[in-house]
């Protein structure tokens, strides 16, 4: 049995998974070190941010903006501007420390503004702590394809029968259209407002422009924390510059050999791991609305809810006219599952709906996730993250062949399997010409590399940092045995202390050095 579309649209959740890249120009050099820059990147790399008060008036802050090709095929041509944050180091300091959180469509600018929470006290005093909102998200020159009634309805499409009279766990042939309108819909709202951007979104670009970065930084080699989609940047840049690699900590990994389709099966699994590990927690506690005593029962309670409001959306909070159906509920599910922090909000959130037909705060949830912040507007993090995930692999342009994953990947994943296979099908639609070729990530010759798995990372599998750690020529894994998504900074003094012993010494851990609780 297929189900919901765009239940997990923009989907595999925050994460999608981009494959190895490859668009546009050699690799451009430059900047510190001797490193003369390619012909045409010159004024790039040479330039210098003229830093100034952060809009938020923190004084341990500054920030400024910096500027690269738009296309590093034609250098000469339009420009972006690309904004950057920075936390100079609190004592003296061995250089910048370049930090992602993911997404794609993360803000690095964000995440370098809670360094404190991010990175170690001594990490901090160590380096200045630097993030720069890649190119399409927040605020550098941001992709937006669809208005905010275009994207509620992009995000809310249920593949079922519009009448009701099909069993609402069964995909329609009317659900499937529905499905193909929102995504041929959604690009080309990124053609109207945003033709020339939605070109260059993949990740090669990216990195591209985080070495720009490193050079107007006065930084010999890259010192990088990027986490989720973020390991995906740092394995292309090590790839692109792997005479740059200086400590890059690749954290919740993805696979950079899937595609589109292998990839939402995989990270289905991470999910309904993640889902499990939920359900037997909260079945021990006394506010669990989930009944019984193992996960499968916990399970298939979850997943008659989730028919349920298939059937008979769920009511929304005061005001807000959205129905909370199957989609946008397992999307809230979902969700809460990056984070043990927010399993206490699911547990409530779960027990409005079963008790009294609410789904707002399954709505919350997903409202957080996708960054519909007020009744107004979306951030951009979505729009990015659906024109970086297209970009960077191809994609099969036959509907077919999603109806075929989705099956088999809900043979794996009964709860999230097939949705997350139907999420991906928007990038049927996206202009070839703009989708990288693949290839492989080795890296060859660059210093070690850190990669941190979490045995239960819901978004990001374990057997994907395993898989990177193996791919990178000087790849290492580092172990968490834990819940939740990514591994530093999670709670665990053992990842923690040997994250920032390779930063800050250069300390490399033994290849599949585990952290166990």
């Amino acid at each position: 049995m297929n189900r919901t579309g765009l239940a997990a649209c923009a989907a595999a959740l925050a994460v999608a998974v981009a494959g190895c890249t490859g668009e546009g120009a050699d690799p451009g050099g430059g900047g510190a070190a001797g490193q003369a820059p390619e012909p045409g990147l010159e004024e790039f790399y040479s330039q210098e941010i003229d830093w100034g008060a952060c809009e938020d008036g923190d004084d341990d802050f500054e920030c400024g903006v910096y500027e690269v090709p738009l296309d590093y095929g034609d250098p000469g041509g339009e420009r972006l501007e690309i904004a950057v944050k920075r936390r100079p180091a609190a004592g003296e300091a061995k250089g910048s420390l370049l930090v992602n959180p993911g997404g794609p469509g993360g803000s690095g600018y964000d995440y370098a503004g809670a360094a404190t929470a991010v990175v170690g006290l001594d990490v901090r005093k160590h380096f200045d702590v630097v993030g720069f909102d890649p190119r399409g998200v927040a605020r550098s020159e941001p992709i937006a394809c669809l208005d905010l009634e275009g994207m509620d309805d992009y995000l809310g499409t249920d593949m079922l029968s519009e009448d009701g009279d099909a069993d609402p766990a069964e995909v329609t042939d009317a659900g499937v259209e529905r499905l193909e309108e929102g995504g041929r819909t959604f690009v080309e709202g990124c053609r109207e407002r945003a033709g020339d951007l939605m070109m260059h979104m993949g990740t090669d670009s990216v990195a591209r422009d985080m070495d720009v970065l490193r050079a107007v930084l006065g930084d010999e080699e890259l010192t990088y924390l990027g986490k989720s989609y973020g390991t995906m940047i740092g394995a292309v840049y090590a790839d692109l510059f792997p005479e740059r690699v200086g400590a890059v900590v690749l954290d919740g990994a993805l696979d950079p050999e899937l595609d589109q389709l292998e990839a939402g099966i995989e990270q289905a699994s991470g999910f309904e791991t993640a889902l499990r590990a939920f359900i037997e927690d909260c079945q021990g506690r006394p506010d669990c609305p989930v009944p019984g005593s193992d996960a499968d029962a916990g399970a298939a309670w979850i997943e008659d809810l989730l028919e349920k409001a298939g059937r008979e959306p769920l009511e929304g909070p005061p005001g807000d006219d959205r129905e909370v159906g199957r989609a946008r509920a397992e999307l809230g599910i979902a969700g809460a599952l990056y984070s043990e922090q927010t399993w206490p909000e699911l547990r409530a959130a779960l027990a409005d709906a079963d008790e009294e037909g609410d789904g707002a705060g399954l709505l919350g949830l997903a409202d957080m996730m996708y960054g519909r912040d007020d009744e107004e507007e979306y951030l951009n993090s979505t729009s990015a993250l659906v024109a970086v995930n297209c970009s960077d692999s191809p994609s099969p342009r036959d509907p077919e062949a999603y109806r075929e994953a989705a099956e088999r990947a809900e043979e794996e994943s009964p709860l999230f399997g097939a949705s997350f296979s139907w999420s991906a099908m928007t990038c049927a639609y996206w202009p070839e010409e703009a989708v990288a070729e693949e290839r492989e990530l080795t890296a060859e010759g660059a210093a070690p590399i850190l990669v941190v798995g979490t045995t239960r990372d819901s978004a990001t599998p374990y057997e994907w940092s395993q898989k990177l750690a193996s791919t990178l020529e000087s790849g290492v894994l580092l172990s968490r045995d834990g819940d939740g998504h990514t591994g530093y900074r999670m709670g665990d003094g053992c990842v923690d202390r040997a994250v920032e012993a390779y930063l800050l010494e250069r300390e490399v851990p033994e290849d599949g050095e585990a952290c166990m609780p």
